[in-house]
């Protein structure tokens, strides 16, 4: 009889310590991708009468490949709904909500962390080896992020919100392969009114003499030699920019892409091959397998990219 009501006490006990933070209810979002509204930031997951919505009004989603780990806070919010009937974007992006469907419970993050790892999303050129960037995957996670609901509290230690996309336009390269050429830095340029592709060249590959059949002159990119850079500006580009000591302040560099340093038979090399008329002289520029960079971000300018060609006479 004692060991009876000694197993019924424990059985008592055991359902007594059964409280709010213990119970475990599953938020599964996997399948569902993310949406963004139109009006605000908040980023969200609808799944029938359930919706996850993560505000990001103070986020920054980089144009760059890195890595960035934010608190989970009162301006990074991120808070887990349940609604009375199936729910539909413009009950989450609307200023004023439509009346139904009616929010029956919400569970608010009160903490952890916020891990957003981007990375660029690429297009190929299979037929010349060339890649443009055309968008930036950020990849959402939540870290030991905890939720307060109406019977206690959840921890999720990893809870992987998903891929938000942004498309970004790719970079123009509409160049005219007519290369200019400072008189004393010796600079070559291609430029429009908002772009240009700056190679320092090396002064030994121009040379105002003929190359034999297959054999141009070559050389390494590097930062002190052959140095290339692409830069895409805010306003009007002209022809005063290039020549300078110094780069002048204006117009604005939007952005700026530089190339690796090559290697040898294998990557950002420079062709030039010298072509002879009476006194004049064309020289045609090819760099080969130059991968361009901006921070941890890159694209590939293709297995033989025609840099242009540079006149110059006696």
């Amino acid at each position: 009889m004692k060991k009876i009501i000694s197993l019924v006490i424990f059985a008592l006990f055991i359902n007594a310590c059964d409280d709010g933070d213990l119970t475990q209810e599953n938020i599964s979002f996997d399948t569902v991708k993310i949406q963004k509204c139109n009006s605000n930031s908040l980023l969200y997951k609808i799944k029938e009468n359930e919706a996850l919505i993560f505000e990001t009004s103070n986020i920054t989603f980089p144009t760059e490949t890195l890595s960035q780990t934010l608190d989970i806070t009162g301006s990074n919010r991120v808070v887990y709904r349940f609604f009375n009937n199936l729910v539909a974007s413009a009950t989450i992006c609307e200023l004023i909500p439509p009346a139904n469907p009616v929010v029956t419970d919400q569970w608010t993050a009160t903490g952890g962390k916020i891990i957003i790892n981007t990375t660029a999303v690429k297009t190929n050129n299979e037929a010349d080896n060339s890649s443009k960037i055309t968008g930036y995957n950020h990849n959402i996670t939540f870290r030991n992020i905890t939720f307060s609901k109406t019977n206690g509290t959840q921890v999720y230690e990893t809870f992987i919100f998903g891929d938000y996309v942004i498309s970004t336009t790719a970079l123009p390269f509409n160049f005219t392969k007519v290369l200019k050429q400072c008189p004393t830095s010796k600079r070559l340029y291609d430029k429009n009114s908002s772009e240009a592709l700056i190679l320092d060249i090396d002064p030994s590959l121009i040379v105002n003499t003929a190359t034999p059949l297959n054999t141009p002159r070559t050389g390494l990119i590097s930062d002190t030699k052959n140095k290339l850079t692409y830069r895409l500006f805010s306003g009007l580009l002209t022809d005063d920019y290039f020549c300078n000591t110094t780069f002048p302040a204006t117009p604005l560099v939007n952005e700026e892409w530089i190339a690796a340093a090559g290697v040898i038979n294998a990557s950002g090399i420079i062709e030039v091959t010298t072509t002879a008329n009476g006194n004049a002289f064309k020289h045609t520029i090819v760099i080969k397998k130059a991968k361009l960079k901006k921070g941890n971000s890159d694209f590939l300018l293709g297995d033989n990219y025609l840099y242009g060609e540079l006149l110059t006479t006696n």
